[in-house]
């Protein structure tokens, strides 16, 4: 089998249909609301329609949160609050129902995919349908060695592109993308770093679980040291997955591309889910489009990441307990967008939206009206 050139998904990729979104922002102009009423519920359902290629939008029948699981060496450092090779336990978590976004997939009847691309555990410990595809066992250490070889990071990269087939194949129209990792943010923040050519001190957050001031120092030096081996390899994707990523940094951004390539449309979660889609953007320039971004967690290398992808998290709630919660919170308005856009009449031509409370209308009440008799 030749290598995979991700730079190949630039070819396979397009923009959502421009055509559909101007015909859905017409249409919306034409709603008994007044334009604009609505807020960014207006522009969640505009993207939604070109994704789908439907005027008017079609509601989200099946969504599903997708979650990619590793463990990550450089944890070894102490840069986490949770011990490295943990991720296991955060895995369990969400298959016993006890994690955050274990309880708002229950309450909103969304179901929760778990694949583990590199957990640092015996198999044995979790169901085999999560553990049969793993890459590897654990990621190496970034600071000093590459986390994947090139071959498992193409490895890796396949898996992600493989459930995102299995996904699309399966009728699943929208995907809330998350991580369940210790380390990630760590990873996540030197790749940022590296491909937005910024400075370890930049990027570097405190984690899901805040860590502190010293820790925090033992982070910004991992991804300082981090740094060096990323910046030979900047110019071959899967080098640079290889050198200072990991697997399930790599699965995601093969997910990402071939979601694309699918036309699924993806709300991305945290730190990790925004370096993935960091990379992927550098594979296939016109990916970002398909994405939304769920929410700013507070990582400095989140926001770095969106901000290079254009893209405007839809929540600032302060949610930082990663694992696809915030994005899930995001699946709500997203589906109000969608209803509202489809099942709002339309106002009869020529006539005035309703009155939807314009806050420049005059509110003076009128003199009273004397009356004799």
């Amino acid at each position: 089998m030749d290598r995979l050139n991700l730079d190949d998904f630039s070819d396979l990729i397009e923009r959502p249909d421009a055509g559909v979104r101007q015909d859905a922002e017409e249409r919306r102009e034409r709603l008994s609301v007044p334009p604009g009423a609505l807020g960014r519920l207006d522009e969640l359902a505009d993207w939604l329609s070109a994704a789908q290629g439907s005027v008017p939008v079609s509601p989200i029948a099946h969504p599903k949160v997708v979650l990619f699981a590793a463990d990550h060496g450089v944890a070894e450092l102490g840069v986490s609050a949770r011990p490295a090779g943990g991720a296991h336990a955060l895995v369990r978590a969400v298959l016993d129902g006890e994690s955050a976004v274990a309880v708002l997939a229950r309450r909103t009847g969304v179901p929760v995919r778990i694949v583990d691309a590199g957990l640092d555990c015996d198999p044995e410990l979790l169901p085999e349908e999560i553990v049969r595809r793993r890459v590897r066992r654990g990621s190496g250490r970034t600071d000093t060695g590459n986390a994947l070889t090139v071959a498992e990071a193409e490895a890796a990269v396949r898996l992600g592109m493989a459930v995102a087939d299995e996904e699309a194949d399966a009728g699943t129209d929208l995907v809330v993308l998350g991580d369940v990792s210790v380390g990630g943010t760590t990873v996540a923040a030197t790749l940022i770093a590296a491909l937005c050519g910024t400075d370890a001190s930049v990027v570097t957050g405190r984690g899901g679980r805040p860590v502190d001031d010293l820790a925090w120092m033992r982070k910004c030096a991992a991804i300082r040291d981090s740094l060096r081996r990323a910046r030979p390899v900047l110019g071959d994707q899967l080098e640079l997955l290889a050198a200072v990523g990991g697997a399930d940094v790599a699965a995601l951004t093969g997910f990402l591309l071939q979601s694309a390539v699918r036309r699924t449309p993806v709300i991305l979660d945290g730190v990790v889910t925004a370096a993935a889609g960091l990379v992927a953007q550098r594979a296939a320039f016109r990916a970002p489009d398909w994405w939304l971004a769920g929410q700013t967690s507070g990582e400095p290398g989140q926001a770095k990441a969106f901000d290079r992808m254009a893209l405007n998290p839809v929540l600032d709630h302060g949610v930082t307990v990663g694992e696809g919660t915030g994005a899930l919170l995001v699946l709500p308005l997203v589906q109000a967008a969608a209803a509202l856009a489809a099942e709002l009449p339309l106002r009869p031509e020529g006539a005035e939206p309703r009155d939807g409370g314009d806050a420049h209308a005059d509110t003076t009440a009128p003199d009273p009206v004397e009356t004799t008799g």
